[in-house]
C-alpha cells in the first residue's frame, strides 16, 4: 500500500508532524485519520499557520461569540489558539502514551515581539504552557542569542520547547549547549529531566531560495563555464547546511557529558526539518525529506508534502550520507563569494518579520471579526 512510505519513514527513526492546524480538522476525524493512515506523531503551528485557519470560515466564531467582554486581540488569539493546541494535544495522547513521551507533541508559539527579550519570551512561553496545560505541548521558542538564554531558564523550569528559525550551525550549536544546560541546572537541583522534551527547528528550503538566488545574480555576470559552474551549485545548499546541522547533534549528544544526562533519563533534542516543501518547481517535490531521513530526526510537512511522499516518497537513510561532499558544496558557495553567514542572518531576520507580519494581520482580522459577531455588527 502506498502508506506504507511514510511509515517506513517511521521505521527509518524519523517523526512525522503535520506543519498545520485548524479546528476543522481537529473535529472532523481528518486528524486522527492521518494518525492511523500516515503515520502522523506530532503537529506544529505558528503565526502563519494561525492567520490562515482564522481568517478562513466560521469554525473560530461560537468561540469569539463566546468569549469574556473586555478581551484584547492577543487575548482573544491566546483563547483561540490555546483552545486548538490543547484539542490537538488530546489527539496525539495515545501517540504520547504508546511512545512513553518520546513523541506525540503539539507545538504552539510565543509572539514574534518577545524575539529580542529572553525575560518577555519567558514570561509569555510560561503562560502557554499554563493554559495549554497537557504534558505533550512544547512552547516554540525563535531560535535568537535571547531566545537561546530563555531555553536555558524554560528546560530548567521542565517546559518542553521547540526552538525554531534556525538557519546557522552556530546558533544550533548554541541551542544545543542551551538544552544540555537546563538539563544539568535541573540534575544539580534533584529535580527530574527524564519526562523532558525537546527540539530544534532547522528551516531548509528558504536556505536554497536565498542561495539559488545569490548564485543567479553571480552567474548573471560571469562567463559561461562559470555561469554553468555556479549553476550546478543550485539546490545543494539547504541539504548539505542541514547535514551537517545533524553531525553536530551526533557529536553534541555522545561522551561523558550526555551520558552523565542519559543516566538521569535525559533525552536528545532532536533536530526537526521545517520548511521541507520545495519552493522551486524545478526540483522533485520530497528532495527534502528524502535526503535528511535518519534516527532521531523530526519532518514537519505540510499536508501537500505528506501527500507527495505518500504517493511517490523513498526512503533510505540519507542524513549521515556524503557528509564530505556536503561540506566541499558549502566551501565552494563561499568559496564564490556567498557568505552562508550573511544568508543565514538574512533569513532569521525575515524569518522573524514574517512571522510578525502574520500576526499582526491575525490580529488585526480578529479584531474586525470580533465586531462583526459583535451586536450590531456588520
Amino acid at each position: 500500500m502506498a502508506n506504507n512510505r511514510l511509515k517506513a519513514l517511521r521505521d527509518a527513526g524519523q517523526s512525522i508532524w503535520l506543519d498545520s492546524i485548524d479546528r476543522t480538522m481537529l473535529h472532523d476525524g481528518d486528524l486522527e485519520r492521518r494518525i492511523r493512515d500516515d503515520a502522523l506523531t506530532g503537529m506544529t503551528s505558528n503565526p502563519t499557520i494561525f492567520q490562515k485557519a482564522l481568517s478562513q470560515g466560521t469554525a473560530y466564531d461560537e468561540q469569539l461569540l463566546g468569549a469574556p467582554d473586555g478581551l484584547e486581540s492577543w487575548q482573544l488569539f491566546e483563547l483561540v489558539e490555546t483552545q486548538d493546541v490543547r484539542d490537538a494535544c488530546d489527539r496525539f495522547a495515545g501517540v504520547f502514551s504508546s511512545t512513553r513521551g518520546a513523541d506525540g507533541y503539539v507545538s504552539i508559539e510565543v509572539s514574534p515581539g518577545v524575539s529580542g527579550s529572553a525575560d518577555d519570551t519567558l514570561e509569555e512561553a510560561r503562560r502557554l504552557w499554563k493554559a495549554v496545560d497537557r504534558p505533550n505541548v512544547m512552547v516554540k521558542v525563535p531560535g535568537t542569542e535571547q531566545g537561546a538564554v530563555a531555553v536555558r531558564r524554560l528546560i530548567g523550569d521542565g517546559i518542553n520547547v521547540n526552538i525554531t528559525l534556525l538557519f546557522a550551525i552556530s546558533a544550533h550549536e548554541r541551542v544545543i549547549e542551551a538544552y544540555l544546560a537546563g538539563l544539568e541546572d535541573r540534575v544539580k537541583a534533584h529535580k527530574p529531566v527524564d519526562g523532558l522534551a525537546s527540539v530544534a527547528s532547522f528551516f531548509i528550503s528558504r536556505v536554497d531560495t536565498e542561495v539559488d538566488k545569490r548564485l543567479d545574480a553571480l552567474a548573471a555576470k560571469a562567463s559561461p563555464a562559470e555561469a554553468e559552474r555556479l549553476g550546478m551549485l543550485k539546490g545543494r545548499a539547504a541539504i548539505a547546511n542541514a547535514k551537517l546541522a545533524y553531525k553536530l547533534f551526533r557529536e553534541k549528544f555522545s561522551g561523558p557529558r550526555w551520558e552523565a544526562l542519559a543516566k538521569e533519563g535525559a533525552r536528545v533534542q532532536r533536530p526537526l526539518w521545517a520548511s521541507t516543501s520545495t519552493k522551486n518547481p524545478a526540483y522533485r517535490d520530497v528532495m527534502y525529506v528524502e535526503e535528511l531521513i535518519g534516527p532521531d530526526t523530526v519532518n514537519t510537512m505540510p499536508p501537500a508534502t505528506i501527500d507527495a511522499f505518500r504517493d511517490h516518497g523513498a526512503v533510505s537513510r540519507t542524513v549521515t550520507q556524503k557528509v564530505p561532499a556536503a561540506e566541499g558544496v558549502l566551501r565552494e558557495i563561499e568559496a564564490a563569494g556567498i557568505s552562508m553567514k550573511a544568508v543565514t542572518d538574512l533569513l532569521l531576520e525575515e524569518g522573524i518579520a514574517s512571522f510578525q507580519k502574520s500576526f499582526d494581520e491575525l490580529i488585526g482580522g480578529l479584531e474586525a471579526k470580533a465586531g462583526t459577531l459583535a451586536p450590531g455588527g456588520k
